[in-house]
């Protein structure tokens, strides 16, 4: 759990130059979880992809925070 938590600390990172908040961190953390388990090990930029390509099925509020940062 700790390694996830880490994963997407880094892949929200991705998404800009300006510092994360909680709320962002968690907007994502169950999607991620539940789309993208299988590219996990793959890198953030895996997880990033992943998530864009189920945009369409992710919360509004990961949507959101993807949006706030130009992804």
């Amino acid at each position: 759990m700790t390694r996830f938590l880490c994963l997407m600390c880094f892949v929200l990172l991705t998404f800009g130059a300006r510092a994360q908040t909680a709320s962002e961190h968690e907007a994502c953390a169950h999607d991620a979880s539940r789309f993208c388990r299988a590219v996990m090990g793959d890198g953030d930029q895996a997880v990033l992809s992943c998530l864009q390509h189920h945009r369409h099925r992710i919360s509004h509020a990961c949507e959101r925070v993807m949006a706030t940062h130009g992804q």
